[in-house]
C-alpha cells in the first residue's frame, strides 16, 4: 500500500522502511527540510533500523538530497538505495556516497538468494 503525498511514498513501514518517488523521474520539487522532518518521523514512530530508497525510474537527483539522504545516518539507520539510474550512480561514485549507502540494483520486493 502506498501511503504519503507526492512525492514521497511509504510502500513498507517497521523496522526495514521502504520509501520510494512514485513516478517522479527527477526530484526538484521536494522541500528539503520537510522530507527530512517526514522520514525522521517515520523512522521513530516505527523503529526504523534500515531505510531502503527506492530509486526505479529517478534519473536526477538533487544535490541536497544526496547529502539528506547520506546524514540519515546519523538516526542510526543504515541506508540502502535501489535501481539507482546511470547518471545517479555515477554521482554516488564521484562523491563517494556509495561507500556510505548500500546500493543495489534489484527490485527492492525481492529478496537476495
Amino acid at each position: 500500500m502506498v501511503i504519503g503525498p507526492d512525492p514521497l511514498k511509504i510502500y513498507e513501514a517497521g523496522e526495514l522502511t521502504v520509501i520510494g518517488f512514485g513516478t517522479q523521474p527527477i526530484l526538484d520539487n521536494i522541500n528539503i527540510a520537510e522530507f527530512r522532518e517526514q522520514v525522521t518521523d517515520i523512522v521513530h514512530e516505527n523503529d526504523c533500523k534500515t531505510l531502503a530508497f527506492d530509486l526505479t525510474g529517478v534519473k536526477l537527483i538533487p544535490s541536497g538530497l544526496l547529502g539528506l539522504l547520506a546524514s540519515l545516518r546519523d538516526l542510526g539507520v543504515e541506508i540502502h538505495l535501489y535501481n539507482p539510474s546511470d547518471d545517479v550512480r555515477e554521482v554516488l561514485s564521484i562523491t563517494k556516497l556509495d561507500q556510505v549507502m548500500t546500493v543495489h540494483d534489484i527490485d527492492v520486493g525481492q529478496k537476495p538468494g
